[in-house]
Parts: C-alpha cells; sequence; structure tokens
C-alpha cells in the first residue's frame, strides 16, 4: 500500500539534510573505490562491524540463562526489532535502510543482566555522580563516544553514525499509547533526552522501531517463562483467555499485531492498534509482570546481580589517586589480572595516561583521569559493556585465592 512513502526520509523529505549529518565526517573509501552504501547502510555496517554490537549475544534479555540456548538473549531480540521493523517499514513506504540501521544499534547499551542490570548501574551512577543510568541514553553514549572502528590507517576512530540513526536509539525506549505515535519535527541536540521517552523520534522510522521494539518481546516472554518452568499450566489456560484464538506462539502474535498495526495507521492519526489490539498488548503486559517479570524465582538472581556489580565497582573505585590511579591499577594485577589489566587497558582509550599511544588513535577524549567523577563514569560505562558470563568470570576472579 505505501501509504507513509510521502513521508519517508529520503531526498526530497525536508528532514533529508538533518538526518543524514554526522557529527564528523567520514573518512574517505579506499582511493578509487565506488561507495555502493547509503549513508545508512554505512551506518548498518558500522554498527554491527562494533564489539558493542557481537556482546549483545551473550547479554541477558529477560532470563539469566547463558548455557540455554533457546532463551532469548539480547541479540536475537535485536533480530526480532529488525525483522518487524522492515516489514512494517517496507509496507507502509518509508526507507527499510533507516530502521534497519537503528534496530541494530537500538540496545547497544544495554548493560549485562538486562533490566535489572540497568536498576543497578543507575544506583551507582547517581550516588556516585548524580546522572540515571538508562540503556537508550547508553547506547547514544556507546556509538557517539566509545565504540571505535578502525580506519584503513589502523587507527582508532568514533562511529560518527548519521543524526537519524541516533536520533533513533535514544528514542526508542517508552511505551506508546493508543493515541497515536508521530514523530516530532525538530532536530534537537539529542543531549536535551534527560529521561526515557521524553521524546517521540524525529523520523516516522525511528518510530517504526519504537512500536516495533514494543511487539517484539511480548510473545517472546511467554515462550521463555514456559521453557524455564516458570508458568504453570493453569497459567498457560488463564493466557488463552487474554488472547482469544492465538496459541502462545511469537511469530502468530508478532503477525497479528504487524497486520492491525498497518491497517490501523496513517499519515494523519499516526502509528496506532486498532482499540482491540491496544487492549490485548496492555492485557499481555499485565499477564507478564504479574506471572514472569514479579516471579519470585526471579528475586534471588536480582541479589546476585546486585553483589557482582557493586563489588567490581568497589574494586575499582578503590583504586583512585588522581594521577596516581593508573599506577594503583597496575599494582592490582598482583590480586586481580585480568580485571585490573583490561580496564587500564580500556581506559586508554578514552582518556590521556601512559598507556596511551597518540598514533593509534583519533577519537574523542571523555575521561579526565583526574577527576573521581569522570573516573566513577567511566567505571560504571565499562561495566555496562560487560556480558554476562565476563562478569561472572571476573566476580570469580576477585572471590578466588
Amino acid at each position: 500500500m505505501k501509504k507513509f512513502e510521502e513521508v519517508a526520509i529520503n531526498t526530497n523529505n525536508p528532514k533529508w539534510d538533518n538526518s543524514i549529518k554526522r557529527e564528523k565526517a567520514l573518512y574517505n573509501p579506499i582511493y578509487g573505490q565506488v561507495n555502493m552504501r547509503t549513508e545508512f547502510d554505512r551506518d548498518y555496517t558500522r554498527t554491527i562491524n562494533c564489539n558493542a554490537y557481537k556482546r549483545l549475544k551473550h547479554k541477558t534479555q529477560v532470563f539469566f540463562a547463558p548455557k540455554n540456548d533457546h532463551i532469548c538473549t539480547r541479540i536475537e531480540h535485536v533480530n526480532l526489532v529488525e525483522s518487524i521493523s522492515h516489514t512494517i517499514a517496507s509496507f507502509l513506504g518509508l526507507n527499510t535502510d533507516l530502521t534497519k540501521a537503528i534496530a541494530v544499534g537500538h540496545d547497544i547499551g544495554h548493560s549485562p543482566f538486562g533490566h535489572q542490570g540497568e536498576v543497578i548501574l543507575s544506583s551507582i551512577s547517581e550516588r556516585e555522580y548524580k546522572q540515571k543510568f538508562w540503556h537508550a541514553k547508553n547506547g547514544l553514549h556507546f556509538v557517539d563516544d566509545l565504540e571505535l572502528l578502525k580506519d584503513y590507517n589502523g587507527i582508532k576512530r568514533n562511529l560518527d553514525l548519521t543524526y537519524a540513526v541516533r536520533d533513533g536509539i535514544i528514542a526508542h525506549s517508552g511505551e506508546h499509547d493508543r493515541s497515536g505515535l508521530k514523530p516530532r519535527n525538530e532536530a534537537i541536540d539529542l543531549k536535551n533526552f534527560d529521561k526515557s521517552g521524553k521524546y517521540n523520534p524525529y523520523t516516522w522510522e525511528g518510530c517504526v522501531v519504537k512500536i516495533a521494539d514494543n511487539i517484539s518481546y511480548l510473545g517472546r516472554d511467554i515462550e521463555d517463562a514456559i521453557q524455564m518452568n516458570l508458568l504453570t499450566e493453569k497459567d498457560v489456560q488463564k493466557f488463552d483467555k487474554v488472547i482469544e484464538n492465538i496459541k502462545i506462539n511469537n511469530s502468530n502474535i508478532i503477525n497479528y499485531f504487524v497486520v492491525d498495526l498497518c491497517k490501523n495507521s496513517s499519515i494523519e492519526e499516526g502509528l496506532k492498534f486498532s482499540d482491540e489490539a491496544q487492549e490485548t498488548i496492555y492485557r499481555i503486559r499485565s499477564f507478564n509482570s504479574e506471572k514472569i517479570y514479579k516471579h519470585e524465582k526471579i528475586k534471588p538472581v536480582i541479589r546476585y546481580f546486585t553483589v557482582l556489580i557493586n563489588e567490581i565497582f568497589y574494586i575499582l573505585r578503590n583504586v583512585y589517586d588522581g594521577k596516581n590511579t593508573i599506577k594503583n591499577l597496575h599494582k592490582l594485577e598482583r590480586y586481580y589480572p585480568i580485571l585490573s589489566s583490561e580496564f587500564s587497558s580500556w581506559l586508554s582509550n578514552y582518556c590521556l595516561t601512559e598507556d596511551r599511544n597518540s598514533k593509534e588513535y583519533d577519537n574523542k577524549i571523555i575521561y579526565d583521569i583526574e577527576n573521581l567523577e569522570h573516573y566513577n563514569m567511566a567505571i560504571v560505562d565499562y561495566l555496562s559493556g560487560m556480558t554476562d558470563l565476563y562478569i561472572v568470570q571476573i566476580y570469580n576472579e576477585l572471590i578466588n585465592y
């Protein structure tokens, strides 16, 4: 039907120039090479080649189950969002290159242990430097400041993604309501996002990814809960009454909502579901919250996550001594060789230390190692990038003699 084709982000759209703007121009391709990719294609490939994206395969979606290959991880969730948003954007006539680029990067800032890890890191960051931690803001921080790629000369540089993709990453979080989701008009400074869901995305494509993100997990979390034995047969029967004529199959549930959204959306009214489908979303969320997210079996795991993250933070925090901090980290290698060496090496990417070889870098300097708040921010950033298994490995190093 392509009923949104006229508002797609392309060269005829008045938002085009802002959408493809980069903070710093990308380095040129190899001399004589034809540039075969669109601006958003380049963002897509830059994102999937960065380390933070690669680590998503070992990060929790809802359940901490690293040995079970059939429990959804963060990378599977990202792939689902990419697939769903592509289907919606393609049918409506929007720019699928843009939705693809936003989708693969939308959760790049997620911490280990899913939303529970996010809550724990936020408690640390609010206590230590008066800032809330939330994954969408951290995602923008990662693609703007932390993730580095080597250029053709082996020099490490920032990703420098386009405005539309960066906007889609930070604006994806937060629930939508029944009134219809529309993009905002202004290309604001994205640093003005100081809480989750404060602004709608700048593009219709960003709005599609935001809704696809909400669709993707509804049935998948239920499938995982059944496999983890959190749901009884009685619970399953209750769920069957929540959405009639739809069996517990994530593909069926996704299809139901995608078709309904495409039927009921318009440029005038925005991206929206029918009243019936919107009510069904509320019912599934309520069911999942009651039967899954608040389940008693989850609580011991949350306490375990809290200990792991806080203990690693304290070990690194306690070596701080202004300009002597790096030396103290190196001394710590005697007791914690993996943690101390890898954190000091990681720091050298982002601050001026004796370990940094300036010939290897052309990226932002974002920490002042002699500033305690900066140092605490660096620890939180480092922890947020860890995978579930890696943070467990580091914690085991702390407690083993």
